[in-house]
């Protein structure tokens, strides 16, 4: 379920609410939280995989759709 909510303050880059949500599982992860790693471990033991792929593949999908900047 989604936590990225309106009132937030504005953020116009894309797939911002998928981006807070993944901020917000690796930050709130018992990995981090009990065990005290680093949020970038966590992500090579591969938590939060469903919103990591979801983030990173729009982020694709943006520049893919868009094309390459600067021709």
């Amino acid at each position: 379920m989604p936590k990225y909510y309106e009132d937030k303050e504005e953020d116009n880059r894309a797939c911002a609410g998928i981006r807070e949500d993944f901020k917000a599982c690796l930050l709130q992860h018992d990995c981090v939280v009990k065990d005290g790693k680093l949020p970038s471990e966590c992500l090579k033991e591969g938590h939060c995989k469903a919103l990591q792929t979801s983030f990173f593949e729009r982020s694709v999908g943006e520049k893919r759709f868009r094309g390459k900047k600067g021709y």
